[in-house]
């Protein structure tokens, strides 16, 4: 049996990575306004706790920017434009991770079962720590998500819930950022 490797995310070491929510793809995608809300909340928080944002885009030209809904929160982030389905294939995008000197990645966007698990696979074989959020990651069909997160964690990527994760960034109620914090949190109720 594999054993799950343990990741304690630390807001300090960590960086959100948004792969590929794009609107030709999205409005083919199960449960997506679902899915759109948790992306929305995970990239709200990780703006108010000043962690870096990567976004990707697959063939934009094609495929459209990223959704409205996630550009007006990680608007200063910019995004990677991508023809590898994995984004360890985009020199520029991996360049901008190692910039960041950071060592831990949360994963959410789209599809689960392609460019997310892909990614996830790619960027752990690259020794980073990474997390993808199943609540914040799906697919065209429920299957194709599931069996997707099966190989992600298969493959020793550690599986976390958004709530999870912002919770764990934010570590106690005392951190000075828990008022904003906590509104976020409201919101996706």
């Amino acid at each position: 049996m594999h054993l799950m490797p343990s990741v304690k995310l630390d807001p300090r070491r960590s960086v959100l990575i948004l792969i590929d929510v794009q609107p030709s793809l999205s409005k083919t995608i199960f449960e997506m306004d679902r899915v759109l809300a948790h992306q929305v909340f995970l990239a709200k928080v990780a703006k108010i706790l000043e962690i870096p944002i990567l976004v990707t885009e697959q063939n934009p030209n094609r495929m459209g920017s990223t959704v409205p809904e996630l550009a007006e929160v990680v608007s200063s982030s910019g995004a990677f434009a991508k023809m590898t389905f994995s984004a360890v294939g985009c020199p520029e995008f991996v360049e901008a991770l190692r910039q960041t000197a950071r060592t831990q990645v949360v994963i959410i966007g789209l599809e689960t079962h392609i460019c997310v698990s892909q990614t996830a696979q790619g960027l752990l074989d690259a020794g980073y720590e990474v997390v993808v959020c199943p609540d914040g990651v799906s697919s065209r069909s429920l299957e194709a998500h599931k069996l997707g997160m099966e190989r992600i964690r298969d493959a020793g990527i550690v599986p976390a819930h958004t709530e999870a994760v912002a919770y764990e960034w934010m570590g106690s109620a005392d951190n000075p950022a828990f008022k904003p914090f906590l509104a976020v949190v409201k919101g996706l109720a």
